[in-house]
């Protein structure tokens, strides 16, 4: 079992699936010190500029709800436990633990490889989702701002996008965000997992606070705005009774669409959750776990389509029930989002290869 490290989601640098060596940190005497002269071991926060060849990524997953998205950085410093695209810095030969919430990576050069592909003769509109695998309002965007670059992008081509985060930083960008909303070009939903700060503190230690989350969430409605709340993940024993308080909260604070998905532990997620469960909930540890293989078919995890967002059995079966009332009770079945408007596009115009002749 590890220890808590102030601030992280993760207790170590758990090797990649990739990985053919292994670090093993230890105090060489040069490592910086704290005011009692102790080793300051405390893992920062690095950042490297990545010059990405594409920026656009497609799927065709039938249980997701979009085609297209764009992610302006790779791993995230919310650090949140149980993120499924942890397993995503093992390609880099990087741990899904502590370096995929500490070693940074940004797609400068993102805004410009937007406008080309959406310059493409060939692309096809339907909306892009922003910030999928890694939040796109994580703490680094205050300083880089690639989101909102991305954003004027969009507001540039009329093209509509979606947002989902965990970070209040998103009412910065309220003054693009409420005119693309009034041409019905975008929507943004936002994650909350618990009401209770110390859970959340523990769960996704740099995200913003649930409450903070839900004053977004109100002004953002308040300035026109389409809101919605996803309760993701949902685990058991751990968060799930808070699904219907978190689903009476975001609708006072004005959200119109609803949904939730069941925790989900690919590849390295698996023993990162489990080291965090001994670590924070020790005492329940094993009945979260034991719950978790019986709505995967007896194992950690299980990527059918299908049933990867919901699971299977009676657990998964009784939280779709509770969902679906919640869901009817706090009105969102009366409160739908409205279509994204795809008919505005304007392909962004792109310099002639022979340059200006007169």
């Amino acid at each position: 079992m590890g220890e808590a490290i102030k601030g992280r989601g993760s207790t170590g640098w758990l090797p990649g699936r990739f990985a053919v060596t292994t670090n093993e940190a230890s105090d060489d005497g040069w490592h910086d010190r704290d005011q009692e002269g102790e080793p300051d071991l405390l893992p920062r926060t690095r950042v490297t500029e990545e010059r990405a060849r594409s920026i656009i990524s497609r799927n065709r997953s039938p249980d997701i709800p979009f085609s297209q998205s764009v992610n302006p950085y790779r791993g995230c410093e919310h650090g949140c436990s149980y993120c499924f695209a942890r397993p995503t810095h093992s390609y880099l030969d990087l741990s899904p633990g502590l370096d995929f919430e500490t070693r940074l990576f940004a797609k400068t050069n993102g805004p410009e490889l937007l406008r080309a592909e959406l310059a493409h003769p060939r692309y096809q509109v339907s909306p892009i989702s922003l910030g999928i695998n890694t939040d796109a309002y994580q703490p680094l965007e205050r300083r880089l701002q690639l989101t909102r670059r991305l954003i004027e992008v969009f507001a540039e081509t009329r093209h509509p996008f979606t947002v989902i985060t965990k970070n209040a930083l998103v009412t910065r960008d309220l003054d693009l965000l409420a005119p693309l909303a009034a041409d019905n070009l975008v929507h943004v939903a936002f994650s909350i997992t618990s009401l209770d700060n110390q859970l959340s503190s523990r769960l996704e230690p740099r995200a913003s606070a649930p409450h903070a989350r839900l004053k977004a969430m109100q002004a953002l409605s308040e300035a026109g705005v389409p809101v919605g709340v996803m309760f993701a993940p949902a685990i058991p024993w751990v968060n799930d009774a808070h699904l219907e308080a978190v689903l009476e909260a975001a609708s006072q604070a004005g959200a119109r669409s609803a949904g939730y998905v069941l925790l989900r532990l690919p590849h390295e997620v698996s023993p990162l959750f489990r080291d965090w469960l001994e670590t924070h909930l020790p005492d329940r540890a094993a009945h979260v776990m034991s719950t978790v293989r019986q709505l995967r078919g007896g194992k950690d995890y299980d990527s059918a389509f299908g049933s990867r967002m919901r699971g299977q059995g009676v657990y998964a079966d009784l939280l779709e029930r509770r969902f679906a009332l919640a869901h009817k009770r706090f009105g969102y079945d009366r409160a739908r989002w409205p279509a994204l408007d795809c008919s505005k596009f304007l392909a962004p115009k792109t310099p002639s290869p022979q340059g200006d002749l007169f």
